[in-house]
């Protein structure tokens, strides 16, 4: 049997809060669990009440074989319970960043919004530069178009 380390989300809508769960990998999301090992409230606005875990239970399960998700081995790693899932999570990451970063396009939110306010920044530019250059060309226009003679 493969143990995972999984969340169960309950809580209302827009409202969320997590169950940390030992159990088997092969039952549903919301199936029978072997052990809750504790809870996880994203909404907390402190920090340190946010995850709350029976620390000893969690080692235990990792030392048994237990995988953790993504999401449970970053938990775990804040809390400071350092697992191997965490660590090959992290090199995955950082090869992508490096693949993506050779492409030359951007892989975090930040850069991404640098990119966009950075085109736009050009685009206004570019926009003022051809206002500029229409606003000269019609000036030369008006300065080599004939004047009508004046009478006296």
């Amino acid at each position: 049997m493969s143990v995972k380390l999984r969340m169960v989300r309950f809580g209302r809508r827009h409202r969320p809060f997590f169950r940390i769960n030992a159990v088997d990998g092969r039952t549903p999301r919301n199936g029978k669990i072997l052990e809750t090992i504790g809870h996880y409230d994203p909404i907390e606005k402190d920090k340190d009440k946010q995850i709350v875990l029976k620390s000893e239970r969690a080692k235990f399960w990792l030392d048994k074989g237990a995988i953790p998700t993504d999401s449970v081995a970053q938990l775990l790693q804040r809390i400071g319970i350092k697992n191997k899932f965490a660590k090959e999570l992290a090199l995955k990451r950082q090869k992508a960043r490096v693949l993506v970063r050779k492409k030359g396009l951007p892989f975090t939110k930040a850069e991404k919004e640098s990119l966009l306010k950075k085109a736009e920044a050009d685009k206004k530019a570019e926009g003022e530069k051809k206002a500029e250059a229409d606003k000269k060309a019609q000036a030369e226009k008006k300065a080599e178009a004939p004047k009508p003679e004046q009478k006296a």
